[in-house]
């Protein structure tokens, strides 16, 4: 159908020949008839001879919109149809996306697993740290007796606090606990305190000249109860971080069964 319909037209156009003699013959028929209407009507001169022009103007108009409707025929009998083929795809960029992808959009990159021969995967941190293996020269558990010292988490640079946690499965008759802060450079006591009563102990803080010596006593005729127990030294020291290393503590007890003892260093908390 559109073919035929090409054909039809294109064959118009190529007969179409605009007829410039019949516009002229046009033309001298208006200009006759203009004289002999000024032969018998002399007073309608100025009239005739006023629409002379526009007839004249009226017939080139008339030419004109005949040429130009016919090269719009033309135009488009040679104008070729849309092809229906399909359009092919845009190349992707060079990031796999399209101009107009938002990068909110864009797929997060993956990450591939580790191959087996690129090891194990660190051990993830134990929550809240974790404390060094005790060294050979300590011992922090003893029968019904576990210890642990730990520098308080609350130290500065100007002062600190060293802690010893007590947990006893027995009741203790007798206990003793000594802790002694290596003299690091201006180390002065600061005060003490523990979780028990004080009235069950008698307390005495010592300066040597290589340490400062704290010590709890228990009472005779007091006991420590089954639970968790902490003693806490406090002391100032030179500006800066300051190291525990030489730093220890030590504990003798004596419950229903036996006496006991444990001992060992401090570490930071986590």
């Amino acid at each position: 159908m559109n073919e035929d319909i090409s054909r039809r037209l294109r064959e118009a156009a190529a007969a179409h020949q605009p007829d410039r003699a019949r516009m002229l013959a046009r033309v001298e028929l208006a200009r006759d008839a203009h004289g002999a209407s000024r032969s018998t009507a002399p007073h309608r001169t100025l009239p005739l001879l006023r629409s002379w022009p526009k007839a004249a103007l009226a017939c080139l108009a008339t030419a004109g919109i005949l040429a130009t409707g016919g090269f719009a025929v033309a135009g488009i009998v040679r104008t070729p149809p849309p092809s229906d083929a399909p359009t092919a795809p845009a190349a992707p960029s060079p990031t796999g996306t399209s101009p107009s992808a938002s990068p909110a959009t864009a797929p997060p990159p993956r990450t591939s697993a580790p191959s087996p021969s690129d090891g194990p995967a660190p051990a993830a941190p134990t929550p809240g740290g974790s404390r060094p293996t005790p060294s050979a020269n300590s011992r922090v558990q003893s029968g019904p007796l576990w210890s642990d010292g730990s520098i308080d988490p609350h130290s500065s640079v100007y002062w600190a606090q060293s802690n010893v946690t007590l947990r006893t499965a027995q009741p203790l008759t007798s206990l003793t606990v000594e802790v002694r802060i290596a003299q690091t450079g201006g180390v002065r006591d600061t005060g003490n305190w523990r979780t028990l009563p004080s009235d069950d102990f008698s307390v005495t803080v010592q300066e040597t000249g290589s340490a400062l010596v704290y010590r709890w006593v228990l009472k005779p005729g007091r006991t420590v109860p089954t639970g968790q127990h902490m003693f806490a030294a406090q002391y100032n020291h030179a500006t800066g971080v300051r190291s525990a290393a030489d730093d220890s503590y030590r504990v003798d007890a004596q419950s229903a069964d036996s006496a006991v003892g444990v001992w060992g260093g401090f570490s930071r908390a986590g």
